[in-house]
């Protein structure tokens, strides 16, 4: 008997289609082994795909799979995940749990479609790499890295997974990377990150706080359009660093160079306890829903998702 599933591609951080981030969406899939999962994922063709299934520990468990391999966690198919079944009323607004490789973590729906993440704690700490290394990973000069080195410095920051967090001076240096993708992963893999962000606090828009680019060649993304767990992970950096003025929500714009532009609300405001996990938030769009056949599981045992 011939298996079809219900998927979808979601546009995460966004409110129009064809823009910020696509995901796949799997709604169903609680019975769907390992090599299924990362079948449909290479056929949907999305950076990641997220499968939503049931938990002990949570209201939901999510897995996510790249074409090429399965990932602990991912921001904007979490947003496109939940906004989906926010859209078919099965979750109210309010606050939810998920279970993740990383940990059950809280997601919140409010009333105008907006998805929060909370991230796992921050981890943060500087890298011995050089400003060379890097800067020609990037096919930049070296002064626009050093220029706003001195006051931000290369780190490794991780709120779920880990990134390389490079600030770049303005945003002409930023639009004029042309990443050298071996070399990039060669200085993820030599500092233990999944993907380089650099980003610049010259912004398109007068109220983003900054401008990212995320290469993670490690999971095969050459430049990922709009990235939540970096945008977690690079808002407590810049808290860490004491480079914020504000409390309130920060906004992350990205994907413009790859014409899919997109905003990531990042909340970094310390609880009554002091430091607290960020939260990420956007809105999600759904441009294609159908049903998908699936081919028969080579695995002797299915593992839920």
């Amino acid at each position: 008997m011939t298996d079809t599933r219900r998927v979808q591609l979601v546009d995460a951080f966004t409110t129009e289609p064809m823009a910020g981030n696509p995901a796949g969406v799997v709604p169903e899939a609680a019975d769907l082994a390992d090599d299924q999962m990362a079948a449909i994922a290479s056929e949907l063709g999305a950076s990641e795909t997220a499968f939503v299934g049931s938990s002990d520990e949570a209201d939901y468990r999510l897995r996510y799979f790249t074409p090429e391999r399965e990932v602990d966690l991912c921001g904007h198919a979490t947003v496109a995940a939940v906004a989906s079944l926010s859209d078919r009323d099965e979750v109210a607004d309010g606050t939810h749990t998920v279970e993740t490789e990383v940990g059950t973590l809280d997601v919140e729906v409010e009333a105008d479609g907006t998805v929060w993440l909370t991230q796992s704690p921050p981890e943060i700490r500087e890298v011995d790499v050089s400003l060379d290394e890097v800067a020609d990973a990037l096919g930049l000069d070296t002064p626009a890295l050093s220029e706003v080195g001195e006051d931000l410095p290369i780190a490794r920051a991780s709120t779920g997974l880990p990134f390389l967090v490079v600030p770049v001076g303005y945003f002409e240096q930023l639009s004029a990377v042309e990443p050298d993708l071996d070399a990039v992963e060669t200085l993820c893999e030599e500092t233990d990150t999944e993907g380089l962000y650099a980003f610049t606090f010259d912004t398109l828009e007068g109220e983003a706080t900054l401008h990212g680019r995320s290469f993670a060649p490690l999971a095969g993304i050459p430049e990922d359009p709009v990235t939540g767990t970096a945008s977690g992970a690079v808002g407590a950096y810049l808290r860490y660093q004491a480079a914020l003025d504000t409390e309130d929500p920060l906004v992350f714009e990205q994907g413009h160079f790859l014409d899919r532009p997109g905003r990531v609300l990042v909340d970094t405001r310390e609880g009554e306890e002091g430091a607290t996990a960020p939260r990420v938030g956007g809105r999600a769009v759904t441009t294609l829903d159908g049903d998908l056949t699936i081919p028969e599981s080579d695995e002797d045992d299915i593992i839920e998702a």
